[in-house]
């Protein structure tokens, strides 16, 4: 997996300080005490890697535009909903998906491998940590890469789909506006229109991305998974999240009931900010791999 050695792509990264040498040394004293690190991952991770997130002042996707992402409802019950979000999806997807993980990524691939990190929750869809080679790790909201059947659970890669889509639509073409934080662009209505949309293979049923959507819950089967990994391990940290969802949130409300110490690298507030052992107003990218 090879990672891009350019500077970071940083139009989606809202403006910060460098690090400061104290915060440095506050968050190397935090993982230095840690043995068994619980991290937990959001947007602002991958916004370095140049994928948007929602909720960054002045250039997430709410600061710029009036789009909303699709709602788990509107998909399962819309044919129309889902004909516009595959369209741009099929658009988006062949950028998206070629999005490499930043150093942030390897930093926490190099912690897992030495032993430090005991578990990864990553709240993003995008398998960056999978790409940069991380293990221990649990993909909270699913991931686009993997599309599954409502109808009969069968399985099958994203990529694998977009071949689909091509031999459906050998003459559609759409000019993309602009790319959303889940890798689908923006299309007008017109551009929609033709667009075919696959069924499943096995049992004709309807496609979806492996993706929790929002207003979608995340299974018992998975909170309880994390909360077991959350038992094991002595201090948290979240990297790149705002915490606004509750789906991450809940972990930390966790870790604050078990006394466990909690850092928040986060450029921005957070929900976590009045509760956390140490707040660090840094990127991710910038502020990781000065820790060793």
């Amino acid at each position: 997996h090879s990672v891009s050695r350019a500077s970071p792509n940083l139009s989606f990264v809202p403006a910060c300080l460098p690090p400061d040498p104290m915060e440095v040394e506050e968050l190397q004293h935090f993982v230095s005490n840690s043995k068994r690190l619980f991290v937990m991952t959001g947007a602002g991770i991958s916004t370095e890697s140049g994928i948007p997130d929602y909720r960054s002042e002045g250039v997430g996707l709410y600061a710029r535009t009036d789009r909303r992402p699709v709602q788990h409802a509107e998909f399962v019950r819309s044919a129309s909903a889902r004909q516009r979000y595959w369209a741009r999806n099929f658009v988006g997807w062949p950028q998206f998906s070629s999005h490499q993980p930043n150093k942030a990524h390897l930093v926490l691939r190099d912690w897992e491998k030495m032993g430090k990190l005991h578990w990864l929750v990553t709240q993003n869809v995008d398998a960056l940590h999978t790409k940069a080679g991380s293990q221990r790790m649990t993909e909270l909201h699913g991931c686009t890469h993997r599309v599954f059947c409502l109808a009969c659970g069968d399985q099958i890669l994203r990529s694998e789909l977009q071949k689909d889509f091509e031999a459906l639509n050998p003459t559609w073409k759409a000019e993309a506006f602009g790319v959303a934080p889940d890798g689908d662009v923006f299309l007008t209505d017109e551009q929609v229109r033709n667009f075919q949309v696959p069924a499943c293979r096995k049992c004709g049923g309807i496609l979806k991305p492996d993706v929790t959507f929002f207003g979608d819950t995340v299974s018992k089967e998975k909170v309880s998974f994390v909360h077991q990994r959350l038992a094991e391990s002595d201090s948290m940290l979240v990297a790149g999240s705002s915490m606004q969802v509750y789906s991450g949130y809940r972990f930390a409300l966790a870790a604050r009931e078990k006394k466990l110490p909690i850092a928040v690298l986060n450029i921005g507030p957070t929900r976590l900010d009045h509760f956390a052992s140490l707040k660090l107003n840094s990127r991710c990218g910038e502020l990781l791999p000065l820790i060793v």
